[in-house]
């Protein structure tokens, strides 16, 4: 069985990243998707967007509350978790749908730029002996695929991060 989600959109928001009580970082990301296409009867172009709920652990949790921002690209590549729990006030059954990040490469576009790293797509995959200090930890797996940008030279600049 197979459960791996990829999506490529943009942040709705700031990244808000937390701690767990043992020190680890979590950061939660609103990241929009959003579709095109032209209705067949009235010949008028259509778009659909659709908000996702993203969660990312560990160091890479760190870098995104660092250097993403509302308005950026991102690629994420993960699995889909459901959390269910009791409403308080109403004592209903309660559940949500969110991505389990395991992968995100900033890409080109949106608030805090781009141009030099991220404009040419997803980019190659960083391995453990590039990966910046601190690896990526992501808690039921373990050390996890490592980080990334978009392709593309770095150019230097604000875009030019360490990974």
């Amino acid at each position: 069985m197979v459960n791996r989600v990829i999506l490529v959109g943009n942040l709705g928001k700031d990244p808000e990243v937390r701690y767990t009580s043992g020190g680890q970082a979590v950061a939660n990301l609103r990241i929009a998707t959003s579709r095109s296409w032209t209705d067949k009867q009235s010949g008028q172009r259509k778009e659909e967007t659709e908000w996702h709920d993203v969660e990312v652990w560990g160091k890479q949790a760190e870098q995104c509350g660092e250097y993403l921002a509302k308005g950026r690209q991102v690629y994420v590549e993960g699995r889909l978790k459901t959390d269910k729990w009791q409403d308080k006030q109403s004592g209903q059954e309660r559940s949500k749908v969110k991505v389990v990040a395991e992968t995100v490469r900033f890409l080109g576009g949106g608030a805090g730029g781009g141009a030099g790293r991220g404009a040419g797509g997803p980019g190659r995959q960083h391995g453990p002996d590039d990966a910046p200090p601190g690896g990526f930890e992501e808690p039921d797996s373990g050390p996890g695929p490592g980080f990334g940008s978009g392709g593309g030279a770095g150019g230097g600049g604000p875009d030019d991060i360490p990974f």
